[in-house]
């Protein structure tokens, strides 16, 4: 019987708990990053175009409405640009910070699953051990005594 690693059952469970919500909180983190960088990727993409419109109608002349019109608008873009860039480098943050927390989660229950194995591994170790000392000791019983 090995009890120690028995009473370490319910500790391994909730380290396993653990450690999948913290891989759920990564994978989920790391969504949340991906859109992020979806949504910086559609806004240069929109400015890109919107520039590409001003060299357009650059070319045809414009008004001085239409020119102050798009320099607040790309003013606007520009802004808009810059707030998803903070707010990608903050979920990066956020990713990073959830791999560290998982990576410990994950080292902790490999620990407590190597300690019970090595429970296990001492606890055969010592019934191999006392079936071999019964054993001798049957073996023992069975010669005849030497005069």
């Amino acid at each position: 019987m090995n009890r120690r690693a028995d009473r370490l059952a319910p500790v391994v469970e909730m380290a396993l708990k653990a450690e999948r919500e913290a891989a759920r909180q990564l994978g989920q983190a790391q969504n949340q990053l991906l859109q992020a960088q979806r949504k910086l990727a559609e806004l240069e993409r929109f400015r890109a175009d919107y520039q590409q419109q001003w060299i357009d109608r650059g070319r045809q002349g414009v008004s001085g409405q239409w020119l102050l019109d798009y320099q607040r608008f790309l003013a606007q873009l520009e802004t808009a640009v810059e707030q998803q860039n903070r707010s990608l480098a903050w979920h990066q943050d956020v990713v990073e910070k959830a791999r560290v927390a998982w990576s410990e989660k994950y080292a902790r229950l490999e620990g407590l699953r190597k300690l019970v194995e090595r429970y296990r591994e001492e606890a055969r170790l010592l019934a191999d051990k006392q079936e071999q000392k019964q054993l001798d000791e049957f073996a023992q019983r069975l010669r005849p005594p030497v005069y």
